[in-house]
C-alpha cells in the first residue's frame, strides 16, 4: 500500500494549477444517462473517484472516450472526455460500485426521469457522519416517484407517463440532494419548485451544463430554483469549473510554510469565506481574472474563530486543512463544525504530530505551538488527510502519511504540484 513521506523543508514558491472540480465533475458526468447524445466535459480531473464513477456509469450503458487536452492547459490538467449513454442498458446499481463512493447514488434522478425506475444500493463513502437519505427519497416522491427499501437497496419507480413537477422545501440544505432533483425535474412533466436548494457552485455549475443540454433551469444560485420539465435533452460541451477546496487547501500549505505561490485558474468568489479567514491570519490574498497570489513573508500566523456553514459560507471540506494551519498559530483558535457531526477524526492524527487540541461538541479549541514533529499518521477520510499533509510541511523530520488512497480521492497528482514549488514530499510503496 502507498504512503506519502514529507519533511518540512521551508517556504513554497511558485504556481500550482488548479484542476478541475471534483465535487462538480461527478453529478456532471452522472448527467451523461440524461440524454442519448454525447456530453463533453472539458477540464476533468485525474481522480479515483473520477474513474471509479465511469465504472458505475458504464454498468447503465454510458460509454467514454478521453478526446485529450484542451489548448491552452498546463501539463497538469484539462482532460476532455466524451460521455455517452445512446441507452440505458441496467437500471440497477449493485452494492459492490454504489459501496465505494457515496456520489454514486445520485444516479437515481437520472435513471428515473429517462428510463422511469431505478434499483440503487443505499451509499457508502467518507465515515464523516451518517447523512441520511431521506431528503433524497422524500425530494423525489414530490415528482410522484414510488419507494420502497429492501434489502439494502432502494426501489424506486416513475408514475406512469414519466415523473411529474412537484413542490420540494428541503427541511435542511443538501448539495447532493438539490443535484438529483435538478436532473430528475428537467424531464419531468411540468414544473418544479425546489426551496431551500443548495447554493453551492457546483451546483450552479451542474444548473449551466443542463441548460446548455435543453433543460429549462433558472434560480441556480439561490434558494429557490424553477426547472420547467422539458420532453428530451441533447448534447453539449462544458468545462468542468475550478476546484475551490483544492484552492483552498494549497493556500493553506502556503500560509503554513510561507512563500508565495500563484494558484493558477483559482476563481476567489468560489471561497470568499475561507480566504477572508486566510487573511486574518495574517496572510496576503491577492485575486486576478486568472487566478490568486497566496503570500506569507514573514510574522507569526494569528489565531482565528470560523465555523462551517452552507456556501457562501466557510466550506466543511476545508475546514480540517484550515484547523491544521492553526496548530502553529500565535494563539488560541476555534473551529466549529456544523454540517457533518463527526469531522473531527483528523485531531487525534494531529495530536502525533504535536497539535494542541481540545474538542467540546461541535467546537474544536487549537493553542498553537512552536513546533510538530514528524510521526506516522493515518489518513481517516478524504478532506482530513490533507491536514496531515499541511502539518507534515512544517514538521520537523519525516511525517509518514498513511492510507493515501484518500487522497487520491480528490487531489489530482498532489505530490508533483506540492514538489513543484519546494515541498519536499513523495510517494513511496511498502
Amino acid at each position: 500500500m502507498d504512503k506519502i513521506l514529507i519533511r518540512g523543508n521551508g517556504a513554497l514558491n511558485g504556481t500550482i494549477p488548479i484542476s478541475g472540480a471534483k465535487n462538480a465533475a461527478l453529478p456532471l458526468m452522472i448527467a451523461s444517462l440524461l440524454t442519448s447524445e454525447p456530453l463533453v466535459l472539458e477540464n476533468l480531473p485525474r481522480l479515483a473517484d473520477v474513474e471509479a464513477l465511469k465504472s458505475i456509469l458504464s454498468n447503465h450503458g454510458v460509454d467514454y472516450q478521453v478526446k485529450g487536452k484542451r489548448a491552452g492547459d498546463d501539463g497538469m490538467s484539462g482532460r476532455v472526455v466524451e460521455f455517452q449513454a445512446t441507452e440505458i442498458v441496467d437500471t440497477l446499481a449493485p452494492y459492490d460500485l454504489v459501496r465505494k463512493m457515496r456520489a454514486s447514488f445520485w444516479v437515481i434522478g437520472p435513471l428515473l426521469a429517462r428510463a422511469g425506475e431505478a434499483k440503487v444500493s443505499l451509499p457508502g463513502g467518507c465515515a464523516i457522519g451518517t447523512r441520511p437519505i431521506d431528503l433524497f427519497l422524500d425530494s423525489l416522491a414530490a415528482l410522484g416517484t414510488e419507494l420502497d427499501i429492501d434489502a439494502g437497496y432502494v426501489n424506486a419507480r416513475a408514475p406512469a407517463g414519466g415523473l411529474r413537477g412537484g413542490h420540494y422545501t428541503f427541511p435542511k440544505v443538501s448539495v447532493g440532494a438539490t443535484h438529483v432533483m435538478l436532473m430528475a425535474a428537467s424531464l419531468a412533466n411540468g414544473e418544479t419548485v425546489i426551496e431551500n436548494a443548495a447554493r453551492e457552485p457546483e451546483v450552479v455549475d451542474l444548473a449551466t451544463c443542463l441548460n446548455k443540454m435543453g433543460a429549462d433551469i433558472s434560480g441556480a444560485g439561490t434558494p429557490t430554483i424553477t426547472i420547467k420539465g422539458v420532453t428530451s435533452l441533447h448534447g453539449a460541451t462544458h468545462r468542468v469549473l475550478p476546484d475551490r477546496i483544492e484552492t483552498g487547501t494549497f493556500a493553506a500549505c502556503v500560509a503554513m510554510t510561507g512563500g508565495d505561490v500563484f494558484l493558477k485558474n483559482a476563481q476567489a468568489s468560489l471561497l470568499q469565506e475561507a480566504l477572508d479567514v486566510l487573511e486574518k491570519t495574517g496572510v496576503e490574498v491577492e485575486s486576478g481574472n486568472d487566478g490568486i497570489h497566496i503570500r506569507r513573508t514573514g510574522g507569526d500566523l494569528q489565531p482565528v474563530d470560523f465555523s462551517t456553514d452552507p456556501f457562501p459560507g466557510f466550506p466543511t471540506d476545508l475546514q480540517a486543512q484550515y484547523m491544521a494551519l492553526l496548530t502553529r498559530a500565535n494563539g488560541t483558535s476555534h473551529v466549529t463544525e456544523t454540517i457533518f457531526e463527526n469531522r473531527f477524526m483528523h485531531v487525534q492524527e494531529l495530536a502525533r504530530l504535536g497539535a494542541d487540541i481540545s474538542i467540546d461538541g461541535q467546537t474544536a479549541t487549537v493553542r498553537g505551538v512552536k513546533r510538530l514533529s514528524g510521526a506516522p499518521v493515518m489518513a481517516t477520510d478524504l478532506r482530513a488527510s490533507m491536514s496531515l499533509v499541511i502539518a507534515g510541511l512544517v514538521a520537523d523530520g519525516v511525517t509518514e502519511v498513511n492510507r493515501v488512497y484518500h487522497l487520491d480521492r480528490g487531489f489530482e497528482l498532489l505530490e508533483e504540484k506540492l514538489s513543484a514549488v519546494g515541498a519536499d514530499i513523495e510517494r513511496v510503496s511498502d
